[in-house]
């Protein structure tokens, strides 16, 4: 009795945590990290920093939203599965519950007459730009790299399928595995992990199998819930570099097919600015587009899933992983090519779409300021581009 009452005192802590760090975890994924860093390693002590670090190795090593894994992860460690499952709904909650709302106020609008909305998605220009330079400083530190960056830029921009990103991600990883496979590797500390290898086994095989098993169940059922399914999971089992990458392969599924305008969509890019948490989150307000509140729950639910299968069942073989320099290296090309698809992704469909007149491009210039050098919340930008949106209609 005493065992369960202590159990659930530490799952509704890590909920209230989680939601507290929810509603306040504004600047994207390398912000998350640093609150994370602030309330569970320094503040709670739930973590020591070498297993912190260990922890954020291992979620930029896996695909899918990295600081969202590192929550889950730090859930898991603090209180099994279900520790992991009440982090990421404290965390998450929050913006799907924001991003949902948003999506239903626009339904019944004309959002390509709503002059605001053109703020917005000048908002999403001065947002990316500022990511791709942040990834590039820390990602391509050299000529190789550099070189991997472009050439991925080059296949994603020139070779635009559904497989194109998944190709461009594997060949990178060959190119780093051949180019950085002697590099020397003197970390040697182990750490433990409250999970066994087989539940890791069952959920990396899950993985793979709904990976593979729901686009033979979307065209033999033509069902539309399973085909919005599927479209999400696939986007969050291929995404490497977080959760601006996103965005390209969102895109592609759903612009194209007509679920979504692009007017909408980039709208609701903008939107997903203004909210803390992840930015993944941003799958919760086209699947509202797209059918109401629960289609919102449903990409929720599709577009994270991968994420939690990944982390649980890698934890439990990181150890070994972590000591092999070869993977390592691989994942050195990864992280550089996703520069590349970054750059790819702001040129179409952002540039394209939203700098349209020079007022776009002087407009985009100030945002970008006040993120980068004037250092203002990203709320604050996000008001301002849709007064800004507003006001430029008038000129």
């Amino acid at each position: 009795m005493t065992q369960n009452k202590n159990r659930l005192q530490t799952l509704l802590e890590i909920l209230i945590v989680s939601t507290r760090l929810g509603f306040t975890s504004f600047g994207g994924p390398i912000a998350h990290l640093g609150y994370f860093h602030e309330e569970y390693v320094r503040k709670r002590k739930w973590m020591d920093e070498k297993g912190y670090a260990d922890l954020v190795a291992l979620c930029q090593f896996l695909p899918g939203p990295a600081s969202s894994q590192v929550g889950i992860g730090i859930g898991v460690m603090r209180g099994g599965v279900l520790g992991g499952i009440v982090s990421f709904i404290g965390f998450t909650l929050p913006s799907v519950t924001a991003l949902i709302v948003f999506a239903l106020i626009l339904q019944g609008l004309n959002v390509s007459d709503l002059s605001w909305i053109h703020g917005l998605k000048l908002v999403a220009v001065a947002v990316v730009a500022h990511a791709i330079l942040g990834m590039a400083e820390k990602l391509t530190p050299d000529l190789k790299r550099k070189t991997i960056a472009l050439l991925a830029l080059i296949g994603t921009l020139l070779w635009q399928t559904a497989f194109s990103q998944v190709g461009v991600i594997l060949l990178a990883g060959l190119l780093g595995f051949l180019l950085y496979r002697d590099q020397t590797n003197n970390d040697a500390t182990k750490y433990e992990f409250p999970i066994s290898k087989k539940f890791a086994v069952i959920c990396l095989s899950l993985f793979f199998a709904l990976l593979f098993l729901l686009p033979f169940l979307r065209d033999v059922t033509s069902n539309s819930w399973i085909a919005i399914f599927d479209s999400f999971y696939r986007s969050g089992s291929l995404v490497f570099g977080g959760g601006h990458v996103v965005l390209p392969l969102l895109e592609r599924e759903f612009v194209p097919s007509g679920w979504i305008s692009e007017e909408a969509f980039l709208a609701g890019y903008g939107a997903a600015q203004a909210v803390p948490g992840p930015l993944f989150t941003f799958a919760a307000y086209i699947g509202a587009v797209m059918n109401g509140w629960q289609g919102g729950l449903l990409a929720t639910v599709a577009i994270f899933l991968p994420a939690f299968l990944l982390i649980l069942g890698s934890l439990p073989f990181w150890n070994m992983l972590r000591q092999n320099a070869k993977i390592k290296g691989a994942l050195m090309g990864v992280n550089a090519a996703v520069v590349g698809i970054l750059i790819s992704a702001f040129y179409q469909p952002i540039w394209t779409t939203t700098i349209l007149k020079p007022i776009d491009f002087a407009f985009a210039a100030v945002l970008f300021s006040m993120l980068v050098y004037w250092k203002l919340p990203p709320w604050v930008i996000v008001v301002t581009g849709a007064i800004g949106g507003l006001l430029m209609s008038l000129l």
